[in-house]
């Protein structure tokens, strides 16, 4: 497979695997890479100098390209910006911000840059940016989301039909005919999350890989609206945060409710009660935990059988 996504990436195949905090370690990254796709190590959960030990271990897995994902909220940014520069990291992706902020100072650098948006008005404002490639993110997809709910199969096309820098689809995929899908929809490309979180290479507490490999239609929901969507499994933390909203809450309860560290108490630690627990509505089709290279093969054989199944009667009205 050759087209924009993998020419700008210098990968075998179109699919980037999303870099999700507590899951996203040099493991996953390193092994997604070495599979054909885009690995990308999430430091949204990790201290400057665990960034820097995590690039290094990926640096002597793999000399295949990988990426950083880069949340604009991080506090010490800068920091990461200058260990992602100094061991020359080729891709950032950067979400949950501005993308002037850094854009620049990135591609002086010699960094491909990709930002993550959930709207035709952000994809547009990113392409302003500078960027080289943008994420449009739909409301299937796991963890903090966009407000206004636009599906994957609706933003995808819009978006496609409005920026000229290539597109990467994410929300929702998790199979080969989703990565058709995407593409036929427009984009160039996939992100891909959940189904990598039950891999045996992520940094996902066993735990939580269960609950993804378990879930069920419906057993996801997006809540704290008040603060930043976010898609969580319904656990006893979810029942608290929906009872304190049907009550009334004021935005400042919810984050007293939230607290410190949910995240990492469910996704990292295990905690299936009071944790955090971000995954996405195709989670419902995962059924196993597999090596990531071979998630990636799979998917792969899938999209090429899917492709082949287009030349058949079923799709001649």
């Amino acid at each position: 497979m050759s087209n924009k996504i993998t020419t700008l990436f210098n990968i075998k195949y179109p699919i980037i695997q999303a870099g999700m905090i507590w899951c996203s370690g040099w493991e996953l990254a390193a092994a997604v890479s070495n599979a054909g796709g885009l690995g990308i190590i999430g430091s949204g959960s990790m201290y400057p100098h665990i960034l820097e030990q995590h690039i290094l271990k990926c640096k002597d897995a793999t000399d295949k390209p990988f990426g950083v994902n880069l949340p604009m909220l991080y506090p010490d940014i800068d920091k990461h910006i200058e260990t992602i520069i100094k061991h020359k990291v080729p891709v950032v992706f950067t979400s949950a911000g501005n993308p002037k902020t850094w854009t620049s100072k990135l591609k002086e650098h010699g960094i491909t840059v990709v930002h993550v948006v959930s709207s035709v008005k952000f994809a547009k404002k990113a392409e302003e940016a500078g960027v080289d490639a943008v994420v449009a993110e739909g409301f299937e997809a796991g963890g903090h989301n966009g407000r206004d709910e636009t599906t994957t199969l609706c933003l995808i096309p819009k978006v496609a039909q409005e920026i000229k820098i290539p597109l990467i689809a994410a929300g929702g995929i998790g199979t080969g005919k989703a990565v058709l899908a995407a593409l036929t929809l427009g984009a160039d490309g996939v992100q891909i999350g959940t189904r990598f979180i039950a891999s045996i290479e992520s940094s996902a507490h066993e735990n939580f890989k269960k609950v993804v490999v378990d879930a069920n239609e419906g057993d996801t929901l997006l809540t704290l609206k008040e603060l930043t969507p976010v898609r969580l499994v319904k656990n006893a933390f979810f029942e608290k945060i929906e009872i304190a909203q049907e009550n009334g809450a004021s935005k400042e309860e919810i984050e007293e409710i939230l607290g410190r560290g949910r995240a990492k108490k469910g996704m990292f630690e295990g905690d299936l009660v009071e944790g955090e627990l971000e995954i996405g509505q195709v989670s419902s089709l995962v059924t196993e935990i597999l090596p990531a290279g071979k998630i990636v093969e799979e998917i792969i054989a899938e999209y090429k059988l899917a492709l082949e199944e287009q030349k058949t009667d079923k799709y001649n009205f």
